[in-house]
C-alpha cells in the first residue's frame, strides 16, 4: 500500500503547547493510509473534512485533550454549512515530542462531523484545553 506523505499547513507552536509543552516541529502531514482511513470510516464526511483539515488546524474554535492517547488533541471547528444541521469539522492530531531531526512530522489520525450535541457532551465531559474567544 502506498503510504505517501502529504505536507497540510504549519502549526502554531504557542497554541498547541496547551497539549504539550515539548512540540518539536511546526510541521503538520496526513499520510495516504489516513486518508484512506478517513474515507472507509467517515464516507459521509470525507470530502468536507478533507477540505477543512487546513483551516482547522490553524484555527480552532477548541482543543480538546485525547485521554486515550498521549500527545494527541481533539481539534474542533464549526464551518457554516447550507444545510439546518450544525456540524463541527472534528480532527484527532498527533503532537510530534522527537522529530529525530526533521524526519517526523505532527500528523492528523483522522477527521470526521460531529453534531453540536456531540460538541456540547465533549466540552461537558472532557478536558477542554483551548477555547477560542
Amino acid at each position: 500500500m502506498n503510504n505517501d506523505i502529504k505536507e497540510l499547513c504549519s502549526l502554531d507552536i504557542d497554541l498547541y503547547k496547551c497539549i504539550t509543552e515539548n512540540i518539536d516541529t511546526n510541521r503538520v502531514v496526513i499520510t495516504d493510509k489516513q486518508i484512506i482511513h478517513m474515507a472507509e470510516r467517515h464516507p459521509e464526511a470525507y470530502n468536507d473534512v478533507l477540505i477543512e483539515l487546513k483551516e482547522t488546524i490553524q484555527f480552532p474554535d477548541y482543543i480538546i485533550r485525547d485521554e486515550k492517547r498521549e500527545n494527541t488533541g481533539l481539534i474542533i471547528k464549526k464551518f457554516l454549512s447550507n444545510s439546518e444541521m450544525k456540524e463541527h469539522t472534528f480532527i484527532v492530531l498527533r503532537i510530534c515530542t522527537d522529530s529525530n531531526n526533521g524526519k517526523f512530522s505532527n500528523s492528523v489520525i483522522s477527521g470526521w462531523k460531529i453534531s453540536e450535541k456531540r460538541l456540547q457532551s465533549y466540552l461537558r465531559n472532557k478536558p477542554v484545553l483551548y477555547k477560542k474567544e
